[in-house]
C-alpha cells in the first residue's frame, strides 16, 4: 500500500485507512491511487469485506485537497474505480465533505460517530464532479436536493433519519460497530452475499458521471491489458498479434 492508505487484515476483514490526519485526510492523487490499490487487493484476496476508515477524530475527510487535487477522483471510489463483489463498510467521524461523502455513499454500509457532519458545498463554490448525483438514487429525492444544492451541514442524527447511514454511535465506538457488520459477513455465504450485492448494485440507477466513470474503467482495463500491449506492439512491428485474452 502507500504511505497515506494502509491495508490491514483482521480475521477475514480488511481495514482500509486513510492516513492524512495532518491534512484532515484530504484526498490527493496518492490517496486516490492508494484506495484504488486497496480495492483491487480486496477483490483479489480472501477477505470477505472491508472497513473504510480514516485517522483522527476531526475529519473522515474534507474532500479533495485543494492544493493538490486528484486527477480522477472516481478511480478511488469503491464500486466505480474498481468493481467489487465484496461489501465495504464506511466508518465515519468528524467532517465528511464533498468527494469524501461520495466515498461513503458508494459503500454498502455506513456507521457514523455522533460528531459526524456531512456537507456538499459544491453549488456554493462553483464546482461539481457529477458523481454526487448518485445520492438521489440512495436517499429520498427532496433530501438529496436539499443536501446537494444548499451546501448546509447535515448531522449524523439527520443522516440516520434520512437513510444516509445505518447507525450512529458515540465517537470512538464506530469501529466496533463496523466490525459487528463485518463479523456477520464473515460467517455468511460469500456467493450469496456477492450475488445480492450485485443485484442491488444493478438495481440502483447510475448517474451520468457514474456511468461514464464505469465505462472509462472498463476501457482502461482493455488498454492496460496484456492483449492491449500485444496489439500495439504487433501494429508497430507489422506482424499478426498473438492475443491471450488477458
Amino acid at each position: 500500500m502507500s504511505d497515506v492508505v494502509s491495508y490491514e487484515v483482521v480475521g477475514r476483514t480488511a481495514v482500509v485507512t486513510i492516513r492524512r490526519a495532518d491534512r484532515m485526510n484530504a484526498l490527493d492523487e496518492a490517496v486516490i491511487q492508494g484506495l484504488r490499490s486497496a480495492w483491487r487487493r480486496l477483490e483479489a484476496g480472501d477477505e470477505f469485506s472491508a472497513i473504510l476508515c480514516a485517522e483522527g477524530d476531526r475529519a473522515f475527510s474534507v474532500g479533495a485537497d485543494i492544493k493538490s487535487p486528484p486527477a480522477e477522483m472516481w478511480q478511488g471510489v469503491p464500486g466505480i474505480g474498481v468493481q467489487l463483489s465484496k461489501p465495504v463498510i464506511a466508518d465515519v467521524q468528524g467532517y465528511c465533505i464533498g468527494g469524501a461523502y461520495i466515498l461513503v455513499q458508494m459503500c454498502d454500509f455506513a456507521v457514523a460517530a455522533d460528531n459526524t457532519v456531512f456537507k456538499y458545498p459544491e453549488a456554493q463554490v462553483g464546482f461539481t464532479g457529477g458523481l454526487i448525483a448518485g445520492c438521489a438514487a440512495r436517499i429520498p429525492q427532496k433530501i438529496a436536493m436539499e443536501f446537494m444544492l444548499l451546501g448546509q451541514d447535515l448531522s449524523a442524527e439527520r443522516a440516520y433519519e434520512v437513510g444516509m447511514v445505518n447507525r450512529v454511535v458515540p465517537l470512538g465506538e464506530q469501529m466496533d460497530a463496523a466490525f459487528e457488520y463485518a463479523k456477520i459477513l464473515e460467517v455468511s455465504a460469500p456467493l450469496v452475499v456477492s450475488t445480492i450485492k450485485r443485484f442491488v448494485d444493478q438495481t440502483i440507477p447510475k448517474s451520468p458521471a457514474e456511468a461514464a466513470a464505469l465505462a472509462r474503467d472498463h476501457l482502461l482495463g482493455v488498454r492496460d491489458s496484456e492483449d492491449g500491449a500485444e496489439g500495439r506492439a504487433a501494429f508497430r512491428e507489422k506482424r499478426p498479434p498473438r492475443f491471450r485474452g488477458v
